[in-house]
């Protein structure tokens, strides 16, 4: 059996909604420990010891704040998630169809990595970058001057401050960090499920979660630079790249880019594994009915 990953008749509208489907059930399940990472990550005092265990700093969170900090911006996380991963795997679907060898239906592991570093760059623009400033300046005021009351008003507050530029804050280290996590994660997902279906390995949920985790791993240890980056520029105050950059260096030296990487990887883990299983079962339930209408309108048309 093919996943629909691998799957080059996949429809795009099929490849849009399970990508956007799978993408709001990856970031709502995974958030506190996105949300964790966000913390560590923002500017903090110096020499004050931040915990490199996840489920600790959810934990802290949790006592001191509550559940409803735990979320705090999750709205804006799972709306962007919709529209990044129904815009990712609809790109990276119609690319891989385009770049696929004839014969074997497979990519190389290049062009994998060429086809999911494009669909991230279109994610970023379409939605990642406003959706993650949000979000991150969101998390941010909250253990500050808690002056956003929602995601709205925090989109709206910073429209009027700033206006589109205050949205796409950031836009450098987020697509850098977009275009290489796209690339990482779906290019090894992918060179995966070709390698076991040349091995004729059924391609089972637990596989599949298997897959997604390793994905998850290799795209964290690659591109969490570009993830320290993008979490400075959006801060609530906000920062340009260059400004970002220079105070990652001047807080923690060189190792600051990696800051945050155990936290991550807690998440990415999790969440690659609960993506690419999301995605594979929604393609399943949505391509039948699909057809179905496709089938009904083309028998009225004739």
């Amino acid at each position: 059996m093919v996943s629909g990953t691998n799957d080059l008749n996949t429809p795009p509208l099929v490849s849009l909604a399970a990508g956007g489907t799978a993408g709001a059930i990856e970031a709502f399940t995974s958030y506190p420990l996105e949300f964790a990472k966000t913390r560590v990550q923002l500017r903090q005092q110096k020499g004050v010891p931040t915990p490199r265990n996840p489920f600790l700093v959810v934990t802290r969170v949790y006592q001191k704040e509550g559940i409803r900090a735990l979320y705090k911006g999750c709205a804006a996380l799972v709306v962007g998630s919709v529209a990044k991963d129904g815009v990712r795997f609809l790109f990276f679907d119609q690319i891989k169809h385009a770049f696929a060898d004839p014969e074997t239906g497979t990519l190389s592991p290049l062009r994998n990595l060429a086809a999911g570093m494009t669909a991230g760059v279109v994610a970023s623009i379409a939605a990642v970058t406003p959706t993650e400033r949000i979000k991150t300046a969101m998390i941010d005021d909250a253990r500050n001057d808690k002056i956003f009351r929602s995601g709205f008003h925090a989109t709206t507050t910073i429209w009027k401050q700033h206006g589109i530029k205050g949205l796409y804050r950031g836009f450098a280290g987020t697509t850098l960090k977009q275009a290489s996590a796209t690339a990482f994660r779906m290019g090894t997902y992918n060179t995966l499920k070709d390698f076991e279906k040349s091995k004729k390995i059924e391609q089972s949920t637990l596989v599949n979660f298997a897959n997604g985790s390793v994905a998850g791993v290799v795209t964290t240890l690659c591109t969490q630079p570009f993830d320290v980056i993008k979490t400075r520029s959006q801060s609530a105050r906000g920062a340009s790249t260059a400004e970002a950059v220079k105070s990652v260096l001047l807080d923690f030296g060189v190792r600051g880019f990696w800051k945050g990487t155990t936290l991550r990887l807690g998440r990415t883990v999790f969440s690659g594994g609960i993506l690419f299983t999301s995605y594979e079962i929604a393609v399943k339930l949505i391509n039948p009915f699909y057809s179905g209408i496709t089938h009904s309108i083309g028998a009225e048309a004739s």
